[in-house]
């Protein structure tokens, strides 16, 4: 079964910046896409980057992107978000996903617990 658990979430400063990592375990780190997605109070989950199995292709929400950079490092099993410039409306909890390279359909069958990230005006 694969486990996932974010960290680094905090509250910063609008234009700082934060990185959040995404620890994987259970099964083969990469044979899974991983993406972040995010969720506001009273707003839907949103989608903000996907990496693949590789690491050298990603896809963000056009929102995002120039700002968020999305990465993996195979020797430590973990996906990170660097998130640069933040802004008061970036607030979020913020959720690391993972999908099977096999799965179809593009639904995320594994998710974290959320990391909060809060950014001050």
């Amino acid at each position: 079964q694969v486990r996932l658990v974010e960290s680094g979430g905090g509250l910063v400063q609008a234009g700082a910046s934060l990185r959040l990592s995404c620890a994987f375990s259970g099964r083969t780190f990469t044979s899974y896409v991983m993406a972040w997605f995010r969720q506001s109070p009273g707003k839907e989950r949103e989608f903000v980057a996907a990496i693949d199995l590789s690491g050298r292709n990603a896809r963000y929400a056009d929102s995002l992107k120039g700002r968020f950079t999305i990465s993996r490092a195979v020797v430590q099993n973990t996906a990170y978000l660097q998130m640069n410039t933040l802004k008061p409306e970036d607030t979020a909890t913020y959720y690391c996903a993972a999908r099977h390279h096999a799965r179809g359909g593009g639904e995320y069958d594994y998710w974290g617990q959320g990391t909060q990230v809060t950014v001050s005006s």
